[in-house]
């Protein structure tokens, strides 16, 4: 009697754990690789721009953030929903930030070349920029792009300025950035700089006397558009789409008057 008692303890026993496995086979583990099961959505926008780039992105005589991208990039991400979170960094690493997951977005002035949109996704343009040849007022050697061979050319290295400064067969003076480029001219360690025309504008605006003169321009202007990583197609319907609303509502044109006194999406 007490065998078949034993026997039937260890029949239950053996039952049960046939059912638990069966059962498992039916049960998964959530996985975050899976396309239906995605952890929370970020609240906060990691945007990337030099800060030292003014009048796009520069700090104010309080020490504040400010700019013309500064106040586009905050208005887009208001409208998409999160806070707007700038990082600030040197030019030659933003867009590899991208890649390391250190910025969500660049708002920097950035080309829409096709290059770029091999790795990369960009918004539809936002703004669009001139490449200027500046010089000293002194200098008188330097009066095309084509004078540029032999001299020194200050850029940072991995922007498109940079590309045509070596292209016209100047040796480049590396830079941090436009304010830096300005100050090697003026110091004399640099002959010329190519750079963006309504950055220089802003310049003058501010130091009407400084001794500098734009001797050419590009013919073509180029496209910006705010740089992602590649196949973010929901992040860019979303800016797409923020920035057309601020284009149509006026929000656009009065944020560019205060920065560069004309509406500069015409």
């Amino acid at each position: 009697m007490e065998k078949i008692r034993k026997r039937n303890v260890i029949s239950k026993i053996i039952i049960s754990g046939v059912y638990f496995l069966a059962l498992c086979k039916f049960i998964t583990v959530p996985s975050y690789g899976e396309e239906n099961i995605r952890p929370k959505e970020s609240t906060v926008l990691k945007i990337g721009l030099e800060g030292t780039y003014p009048p796009y992105s520069f700090h104010d005589i309080n020490g504040t953030l400010t700019g013309f991208e500064v106040a586009i990039a905050t208005e887009v991400a208001k409208r998409i929903g999160v806070k707007a979170q700038f990082i600030e960094g040197k030019w030659d690493g933003l867009i590899a930030g991208i890649d390391t997951g250190r910025y969500d977005i660049i708002v920097n002035m950035v080309n829409i070349t096709p290059e770029r949109e091999k790795k990369y996704t960009f918004s539809s343009p936002y703004i669009k920029s001139k490449a200027v040849l500046i010089v000293r007022k002194d200098n008188t050697s330097i009066k095309s792009f084509n004078d540029l061979k032999g001299k020194k050319s200050a850029q940072t290295i991995t922007s498109n300025f940079s590309g045509l400064a070596k292209n016209a067969g100047a040796d480049l003076v590396l830079s941090d950035g436009f304010e830096q480029s300005i100050q090697l001219i003026l110091t004399g360690r640099a002959d010329a700089t190519i750079n963006e025309n309504l950055s220089f504008l802003d310049f003058k605006k501010h130091k009407p006397d400084a001794p500098l003169k734009v001797v050419d321009q590009e013919k073509d202007v180029v496209s910006c558009g705010i740089l992602m990583a590649k196949g973010k197609n929901t992040l860019k319907a979303q800016i797409d789409k923020a920035l057309s609303e601020i284009k149509n509502d006026g929000t656009y044109k009065s944020i560019s008057i205060k920065y560069f006194d004309v509406d500069v999406s015409q």
